[in-house]
Order: structure tokens, then sequence, then C-alpha cells
């Protein structure tokens, strides 16, 4: 996976406000069927992970695994971020492709 195009893309995303940061807010931004794709950083603590991994399974919303938390922060020009939950279909799928 090119690190580059997607951390770039999602600079992208961030900079159109297209995406939100945060555990609550995302989970919010899922209930409320705005999600179109959540980025999980694999070092988010057990109970994190759990909860946004239950509530994309129930809301049938794609996840995707991002290496660790500066990644995803750095991405978005913020400290370390944990959950980022993309609110735009065409950066979603565009950040799909990229991450898979």
């Amino acid at each position: 996976m090119n690190e580059h195009q997607w951390v770039s893309l999602l600079g992208l995303a961030n900079r159109a406000r297209k995406i939100i940061s945060g555990e609550e807010l995302s989970v919010k931004e899922i209930r409320s069927g705005k999600a179109k794709l959540i980025l999980l950083s694999s070092d988010a603590s057990a109970n994190t992970a759990k909860k946004i991994t239950d509530k994309c399974k129930s809301y049938g919303v794609p996840l995707k695994i991002i290496e660790n938390r500066e990644i995803l922060g750095r991405a978005i020009g913020k400290e370390a971020r944990v959950v980022v939950a993309l609110l735009d279909e065409g950066f979603a799928k565009k950040l799909m492709t990229l991450l898979d």
C-alpha cells in the first residue's frame, strides 16, 4: 500500500471538511448514516476497537485498519488520532481502493 497516496487524499478530504475524528463523534456519524468509511488505527484500545467495529458492522459502514494513530493524525494535520470518519462517498470509495 502506498502510504503517501492515501495520506494525501485524507488530507484533501480534511481540507474539504469531509471528515471528522474522534471516537464519540465517529460513532454519532455512523449512527446518523453520514459516515461512509471509518479509519481505525491498529493501536486503538481494545474497548475503542470493539465499539467502533461493532457499530460499523451493525450499520454496514466499511472499516479500514490503519497502521497507527500517528499516521492517522498526521494525515489530517492533528495530533495522534485513533478514529476518523469520512462523510463523503467519493473520498470514501477512493480511499478504500488505495487501502486495499
